[in-house]
């Protein structure tokens, strides 16, 4: 399963994956583009973590949510 997170603050929301590494390296965050998103959300088996910097409020979309909640919290593109 991808598992993506879109983090919301102040200035605009970027989208970020976590890679995972050999067992002694530490696993890296790399900020992923919005299009690479859409494409593993239409795709399906995604889940997206909408994380807000201002409330600390954590939010869970699958390809499994309803229709309204992805469109309020990821954007048209994503239907």
């Amino acid at each position: 399963m991808n598992q993506y997170t879109k983090v919301i603050g102040l200035t605009g929301a970027i989208y970020t994956k976590e890679f995972q590494k050999i067992k002694h390296h530490k696993n890296k965050i790399r900020e992923v583009n919005e299009d690479t998103v859409i494409k593993a959300f239409k795709g399906g088996d995604t889940e997206i973590l909408v994380f807000f910097e201002e409330t600390g409020e954590e939010i869970i979309v699958d390809d499994f949510s309803d229709q309204e909640l992805v469109k309020k919290y990821l954007g048209k593109k994503f239907l």
